[in-house]
């Protein structure tokens, strides 16, 4: 069966005037149009194809890779707004339509905005949400404590920064664990510090414990090469001063600093860090 908003792999049948004539194993059809087809190819190959509506709402293929596919979530940029509806670039010559039931604010032409991409159920199209709470579950969790996963950064809260897991589940990070800007729609790894009784995950972007200790270690390292061997921080030091010179907070930045020290790689001095000199 053919299904929109997604990557299938189709067998060519036949090539004709307007392009090439892609089929499944179950009989279903779809042109890919001549701009779309490969230079080398022969009847009875198979071509990998994103397969959506065009603009006369017809089931076409294409070769372009879109910036999101069904049911996956991407920070897109508007290009139009109208009495409709607003839309945006998702690599494709027809852009994806977001309904205005389905914005969360009004979106301006050249704004970025994450949203979810679904097929509409009355029109058969593809369409687009910044309501991206309503496509997430924490209700039933794939996740466990200590569980490294995917995340997408979503909007700012009074805590933190809301993120997406896996695809599947909301999460938070708290201000006082991010280290760096974070921006929406980034894409990174990250760790689930803790469940919570109502099924809410803290998420941190740090390896818990000790297995976090030897990159910052060598980014403590890092810095001191950059900086003729010698830092002003100590374990005295401000958290703020720690997290704006090296990105991490004062707890991490001390397990790293005392497995420098008991390696004999740097000297502690009142003023600051210096690194042993090979």
């Amino acid at each position: 069966m053919l299904k929109i908003g997604q990557y299938q792999t189709l067998e060519i049948l036949r090539h004709t005037p307007p392009g090439l004539f892609l089929g499944d194993a179950e009989g279903h059809e779809v042109l890919l149009p001549n701009k779309y087809v490969p230079r080398d190819f022969a009847i009875g190959d198979t071509l990998e194809v994103f397969v959506y509506l065009d603009f006369d709402e017809r089931i076409v293929a294409t070769t372009i890779r879109p910036y999101i596919t069904l049911h996956e979530f991407a920070l897109l940029e508007a290009k139009d707004v109208s009495k409709i509806g607003a839309f945006l670039d998702w690599g494709l010559e027809k852009d994806l339509f977001v309904p205005f039931k389905e914005q969360l604010y009004k979106i301006k032409p050249g704004k970025s905005y994450l949203v979810f991409m679904y097929e509409d159920e009355s029109t058969g199209r593809l369409v687009a949400s910044q309501k991206i709470r309503k496509f997430l579950d924490n209700e039933v969790l794939t996740v466990d404590e200590g569980d490294e996963v995917d995340l997408i950064i979503g909007d700012a809260t009074d805590l933190g920064m809301n993120a997406i897991v896996n695809g599947k589940h909301l999460g938070l990070i708290y201000h006082d664990e991010i280290f760096r800007k974070l921006s929406l729609g980034e894409r990174l790894k990250g760790y689930v510090k803790k469940i919570r009784e109502d099924h809410k995950l803290d998420i941190s972007i740090e390896k818990p414990g000790y297995a976090n200790i030897e990159p910052n270690a060598q980014k403590i390292i890092d810095k001191l090469n950059k900086c003729n061997g010698f830092i002003t921080l100590n374990d005295n030091s401000d958290p703020e001063e720690i997290k704006d010179m090296l990105g991490m907070s004062k707890k991490t930045f001390k397990k790293a600093l005392g497995l420098l020290y008991k390696q004999k790689l740097v000297t502690l001095h009142p003023d600051g860090i210096r690194i042993v000199s090979s």
